[in-house]
């Protein structure tokens, strides 16, 4: 699909398999992201015209090898009605602060626009200001807030989105 090169092992992104989600959960859990656990990822996966599942894998190596670990990070997005919800990125610890994610959120993007959405949106924490600035460097805007949408801890949601007919 695409081709990342970066400081680091060069990387590349494709649709996620169910032979993806052992580590994408794992990444889930280390990320402390919303869990949603394996289940909820397979029945997502049942659904490819309506989900954008990508993980970006790093090129295996014999040290990599010995690691046991190919995927950098994921994004899980689902299309409804013209729209692109994307509902989970993380990215292993390891890997963070080299554009994996932003990589990630533009494949997406690009997917979604090509299968007809025209917004992108998203919640985001609103104590999390590192992802916030990765979104925001994606084209995305605050465009509400929702009230104690999270828990554990309990905190308010903004809700982020992008036009993806004006998106580069």
């Amino acid at each position: 699909m695409d081709e990342l090169v970066g400081s680091g092992p060069a990387l590349s992104i494709t649709r996620m398999t169910e032979h993806d989600l052992l580590e994408v959960v794992e990444i889930e859990e280390v990320s402390g992201i919303s869990a949603w656990g394996w289940d909820a990822y397979h029945k997502e996966l049942q659904s490819p015209q309506d989900v954008i599942m990508l993980v970006a894998k790093a090129a295996m190596t014999a040290s990599s090898l010995n690691q046991g670990s190919a995927i950098a990070g994921f994004i899980v997005s689902r299309l409804v009605a013209g729209e692109l919800h994307i509902n989970n990125v993380a990215v292993r610890p390891e890997f963070r602060r080299r554009g994996i994610a932003a990589q990630l959120l533009a494949a997406a993007l690009r997917q979604g626009r090509s299968n007809g959405a025209r917004l992108a949106f998203l919640e985001v924490r609103a104590g999390n200001t590192a992802a916030q600035g990765l979104y925001r460097g994606c084209g995305f805007q605050v465009t509400g807030r929702r009230r104690r949408y999270y828990n554990q801890p309990v905190e308010d949601a903004l809700l982020m989105s992008v036009l993806l007919e004006s998106w580069p």
